[in-house]
């Protein structure tokens, strides 16, 4: 079968095209078709060498998929061949064919196609666990989310309001700013042209945000830092504008701050059981019209290059979607 092959971890535009043997589902594993995969900035980091986990090469990338079920191995039970599935994976997704431990598969909720599930896993995981698990996010709280049009952030803010949150979310740009909008964003600021802290502050009557869903990180931290409410909690969830802030703890204990972070991809190994409670849901959520998945980029997995481009140059909006 046709994949996508990491060679050496020294970067995206060192990977190639190639065939590889088809797999096979193993006891507990679950063989899928792949007909779409997610793209993540875990991606980039990934073929880099830069990633937490790092497979020893060569290795086919990619963390989340959608397709249908090929083949089962020993021991599986609650799924069917045929059944159509999202899942999560260490590594592997950008492929015809890939297999999956049998707690990482999940069904696609109604109403989704194959390139709105194969977005669907990580980012509203991401976000389900930040603001439920780890935020705490009540009805009527005001949500600031930054990076909001980008993968995990419009993900944030549907959840957000699905929860019954005042959504408040930070752009770059009046285009990103309307996609924000339109997935049911209160208010909008564009950071390019205006001063986060500032404007949150004019938006909650001086008072600040009740939670901060942050996967920009750097300067954009800092100034939520100071634009956030008495007891207010800030989930880190990554740093894609480049660089990891220092945060300094006199502010944390005037303000009675939490500053949590988040990386969802241990559930799957440590509590497993919450992953399942929350893809349930949200699927809920799903078919009462409350997550629409956004996916501003669908190519071929020839065409991996300009998704990697894409998602460097923070030119897409929601999900990139690679079709093998």
């Amino acid at each position: 079968m046709q994949a996508l092959l990491c060679d050496q971890p020294n970067g995206y535009e060192h990977l190639r095209l190639g065939d590889v043997p088809t797999p096979v589902a193993g006891p507990g594993e679950v063989l899928i078709e792949v007909k779409a995969a997610g793209m993540n900035f875990a991606d980039t980091l990934m073929v880099a060498g830069k990633y937490q986990m790092k497979p020893e090469p060569p290795f086919v990338p990619g963390l989340e998929l959608a397709g249908i079920v090929a083949g089962l191995g020993a021991g599986v039970s609650g799924v069917t061949l045929g059944q159509r599935v999202m899942a999560v994976v260490d590594h592997g997704a950008f492929a015809g064919q890939a297999v999956c431990r049998l707690a990482d598969v999940f069904p696609i909720p109604d109403g989704l196609d194959f390139n709105q599930a194969a977005g669907f896993p990580i980012a509203y995981g991401t976000s389900y666990g930040a603001l439920v698990w780890k935020a705490r996010l009540q009805r009527g709280e005001t949500l600031l989310v930054h990076g909001a049009a980008g993968g995990v952030g419009l993900t944030a803010v549907e959840i957000g309001k699905a929860l019954g949150a005042r959504v408040i979310a930070t752009a770059g740009g009046a285009d990103k700013c309307a996609i924000a909008t339109a997935h049911g964003a209160d208010e909008v600021i564009d950071y390019k042209a205006e001063d986060i802290r500032e404007r949150v502050k004019a938006l909650t009557a001086g008072r600040g945000a009740d939670v901060v869903y942050d996967p920009v990180g750097g300067d954009v931290f800092e100034a939520s830092l100071r634009a956030v409410a008495w007891n207010a909690r800030l989930v880190v969830i990554g740093f894609a504008g480049g660089r990891v802030q220092q945060i300094p703890a006199n502010i944390l204990l005037v303000k009675n701050v939490d500053v949590l972070g988040f990386y969802w991809g241990s559930y799957r190994r440590e509590a497993s059981d919450l992953l399942t409670g929350s893809f349930q849901a949200l699927a809920e959520m799903a078919q009462r019209g409350q997550l629409r998945p956004h996916v501003s980029h669908i190519l071929a997995l020839s065409d991996w290059r300009e998704g990697f481009e894409s998602l460097l140059g923070r030119r897409s909006t929601g999900k990139i979607v690679l079709t093998p």
